[in-house]
């Protein structure tokens, strides 16, 4: 699952995002491809959770029209709706890109660890570095057995390496992701070494 905050402080990055997400497709097809299901929430209340895709064009179509909106985030909808996913289909992992957290750590810590029981790691991207929200997705990392990294503006190119790398773990499992970290810069590897802990 590749999940978005939507929200309007994020506005400035999305068309940055729509192109790392066609990127992360094309790194796995090497490895048979990867089935992603987008989710996005916005605005009050909004929340969308498309259907299961391998095309990595229908899903840049998707998200090439959507606006950001004003309102609050919605993680534990997020959590809570990949839980549900599961029961549907096995899911590999959870991607998460965020800048702000505004919900009840203490449920989202419930979920995360659920998650984690389930094997399904949370891979928690910050986008800039709200303190608020560095604790509460490093902390739904840790229990969901996931990993984070924190990143901006300066540093697409490394949040596409990351991107590339889960994919690669969703494709192919850790192995793969370890002969791809051999090849990669720090970020990558430490994202490796957090998965292996």
């Amino acid at each position: 699952i590749f999940s978005l905050d939507a929200t309007a402080s994020r506005q400035s990055t999305w068309d940055v995002a729509t192109k790392l997400q066609t990127e992360m497709f094309l790194s796995t097809q090497e490895l048979g491809g990867l089935n992603v299901q987008l989710c996005y929430f916005r605005g009050f209340g909004d929340f969308y959770s498309s259907s299961w895709q391998s095309n990595a064009d229908e899903l840049l179509r998707t998200m090439s029209g959507i606006r950001c909106e004003a309102g609050a985030t919605q993680i534990e909808r997020v959590l809570r709706h990949s839980i549900q996913e599961n029961e549907r289909k096995k899911i590999k992992c959870i991607v998460y890109i965020g800048d702000a957290m505004e919900e009840n750590l203490d449920i989202l810590a419930q979920l995360a660890g659920q998650l984690g029981l389930l094997s399904i790691p949370v891979f928690m991207f910050q986008e800039r570095n709200d303190a608020v929200a560095k604790e509460a997705f490093i902390e739904i990392s840790r229990l969901s057995k996931g990993a984070y990294s924190q990143f901006d503006a300066a540093s697409i190119d490394q949040l596409k390496e990351l991107l590339k790398a889960v994919a690669i773990f969703a494709a192919g499992g850790l192995k793969a992701l370890q002969k791809f970290s051999d090849k990669s810069e720090k970020p990558v590897k430490l994202l490796e070494q957090q998965l292996r802990s």
